[in-house]
């Protein structure tokens, strides 16, 4: 295990030598917290003027939760058109999902762009790079229930609640698989150059 973590941390490293892999990981890392945020409500069009709320005891509220793995937001900040409730966790969510988003989509095109140095086909990289596309969806699902009309019992509603976690795993877990075969030996590192 310790041998795994170690080339899924060398296979990133590698991909983020690469100009393409730094500029994949920035994408992923500022383009995903906006999209988290918005999926669960706290970030969304409309706002007028400009203003800042924050609400008594911002550290008590801070902890509590509204549903599994999602927090109370402790402000609100108004700048037209944009209205964000800040909840500290939630974005602390968002940021390590963010990471791990921007590591799959820098693995992803390093091992897309030079398949052969890494000894997988050059779709594997792009397979990599899915569930970092599909997470968004995972916290909206009890809206896509309503949007599609499905009548969703509360065991149903419960299990979507922390279908943030299990997307945070699914993120690690495909690291650790393209690494697994882009790093299997240490003569075959992803090349740098690019």
């Amino acid at each position: 295990m310790r041998d795994g973590l170690r080339r899924t941390v060398r296979t990133v490293v590698d991909s983020l030598r690469r100009r393409d892999g730094r500029a994949a990981f920035l994408l992923g890392v500022v383009g995903y917290p906006p999209l988290y945020l918005a999926s669960i409500g706290h970030l969304a069009l409309g706002g007028r003027g400009r203003s800042v709320q924050v609400v008594a005891d911002p550290f008590t509220r801070a902890l509590e939760q509204t549903r599994p793995f999602s927090f109370e937001p402790v402000a609100r900040v108004v700048v037209d058109p944009v209205t964000l409730l800040v909840s500290p966790l939630d974005v602390g969510v968002a940021l390590v999902l963010a990471a791990l988003v921007g590591g799959n989509f820098a693995v992803a095109v390093a091992v897309w762009r030079s398949p052969t140095a890494c000894g997988v086909e050059g779709s594997a990289g792009l397979l990599a790079g899915v569930p970092a596309l599909v997470t968004g969806a995972a916290c909206c699902g009890s809206t896509l229930l309503v949007a599609f009309g499905l009548g969703a019992s509360g065991a149903l509603l419960t299990a979507i609640g922390y279908a943030t976690p299990v997307t945070g795993l699914l993120l690690v877990a495909s690291l650790g698989l393209v690494a697994r075969s882009a790093g299997a030996g240490a003569d075959r590192p992803i090349r740098t150059e690019g």
